[in-house]
């Protein structure tokens, strides 16, 4: 089971990045669990993240493959990836813009973790198993 932080717990964030490329080409279920957590946050700025993939961890789609909605505040905000549709997704990254408004430094700061977990098919069908009866 693949289990990998893009960016480590923790990190600061003064502006837009990407994360190193990650090798999901050895998991064995498509469907991951990317989970942002920011821990310190100032007011008045944002943050966006999104997953792009590759086939060889150089050249990368121009679309990302999942985004997370835009986040102002402390938590973690989890996003269920299904990479089964990108048939070339053997690399995955992560890639943040930030910004910040408002009154003083115009300069943003995070800290954020970003992690990648593979979902099993089992954990995925329990799940959907559980929403069916829940309907």
């Amino acid at each position: 089971m693949l289990d990998a932080f893009l960016v480590a717990e923790k990190t600061v964030v003064t502006a837009k990045g990407d994360s190193e490329a990650l090798d999901i080409s050895g998991a064995a279920n498509p469907v991951f669990l990317l989970t942002l957590s920011i821990s310190s946050i100032v007011e008045q700025e944002a943050i966006d993240v999104s997953l792009f993939t590759s086939a060889d961890g150089a050249a990368w789609e121009t679309k990302p493959a999942a985004a997370l909605p835009q986040k102002f505040y402390p938590g973690d905000y989890p996003l269920l990836v299904d990479l089964s549709g990108a048939t070339n997704a053997k690399f995955v990254r992560a890639h943040w813009e930030v910004n910040r408004w408002g009154r003083g430094s115009t300069t943003p700061r995070f800290e954020i973790g970003i992690r990648l977990r593979e979902i099993s098919k089992e954990a995925l069908q329990e799940a959907e198993a559980e929403a069916g009866t829940r309907r």
